[in-house]
C-alpha cells in the first residue's frame, strides 16, 4: 500500500500577512471498480481490494496496479483531509535594511 500526500498552500489575500495556511491531504486508493463485463452488458469486478503501484513514483508504470493491472483511476479514491497551520516569515521591502 502506498499513500500519497498532497500539500496545497493558500496565501492570504492581503499583502501584510506573514503566515500561510496549508492543507495536507492523505490520498489512498481503495478497491478496483472497473466493470470488466461492460462490453457484454453485465457487471463484474475483479475483486482487487487496494491499489498497489507497479513501479516507483515518477515513472509511467506507477499508475498501473500491480495486483489487477488496471489504471489507478479505476480504484476508489479516499481523501482524508487534515488541516495544519504553517507559519513562515516573508521578507517585506521595508525590512531589508534600507
Amino acid at each position: 500500500m502506498r499513500k500519497r500526500q498532497v500539500v496545497l498552500r493558500r496565501q492570504e489575500p492581503s499583502g501584510n500577512s506573514t503566515t500561510s495556511s496549508a492543507t495536507a491531504r492523505t490520498v489512498r486508493y481503495g478497491e478496483c471498480q472497473k466493470n470488466h463485463a461492460a462490453s457484454i452488458g453485465g457487471y463484474a469486478v475483479d475483486g482487487c481490494r487496494e491499489f498497489m503501484a507497479s513501479g516507483e513514483e515518477g515513472t509511467g508504470v506507477a499508475f498501473t496496479c500491480a495486483a489487477c493491472g488496471c489504471h489507478r483511476n479505476f480504484h476508489r479514491r479516499e481523501v482524508e483531509p487534515t488541516s495544519t497551520e504553517v507559519g513562515f516569515e516573508r521578507a517585506s521591502p521595508s525590512s531589508n535594511g534600507r
